[in-house]
């Protein structure tokens, strides 16, 4: 199928969507924190990223203006925004991203957006400078 990029700082939730997806037969590379998926990133170009956007270090928002920032083709990657985050449908409009999932939800509905962002193969495009605004 597709190898994906998690990146979220919940060990647990991480591990639980690496497992749903993996039984939709896609492949799975983690990692911890925007910094650590930007290095992810240069390792290898990912098909999609399911992103989190409350992390240490380099929160999601932040990463994925990273990746628009440095081009060289990581701009182009579907991004989809998984959070709990009150507000997160403004975050995902200023990330420029059309995918985006609120906690809770169920695995039925994440695997069918990374269907659909994996189809549609939307870029993202900020419209503004994307960080967490507390």
């Amino acid at each position: 199928m597709a190898e994906l990029l998690i990146v979220d700082d919940d060990e647990d939730l991480a591990e639980l969507l690496e497992e749903a997806l993996v039984d939709r037969g896609h492949q799975i590379r983690r990692a911890c924190n925007g910094q650590e998926g930007l290095d992810e990133l240069a390792r290898q170009v990912p098909d999609a990223i399911l992103l989190d956007v409350e992390m240490p270090e380099l929160d999601g928002p932040a990463m994925a203006l990273q990746m628009y920032l440095r081009d060289r083709g990581l701009e182009a990657i579907p991004i989809v925004l998984v959070s709990g985050i009150v507000g997160l449908r403004d975050i995902a409009a200023r990330v420029g991203t059309p995918y985006f999932l609120e906690k809770p939800y169920t695995l039925e509905a994440l695997t069918a957006l990374c269907d659909r962002a994996l189809a549609e193969r939307v870029a993202p495009i900020p419209t503004e400078p994307a960080h967490v605004r507390a």
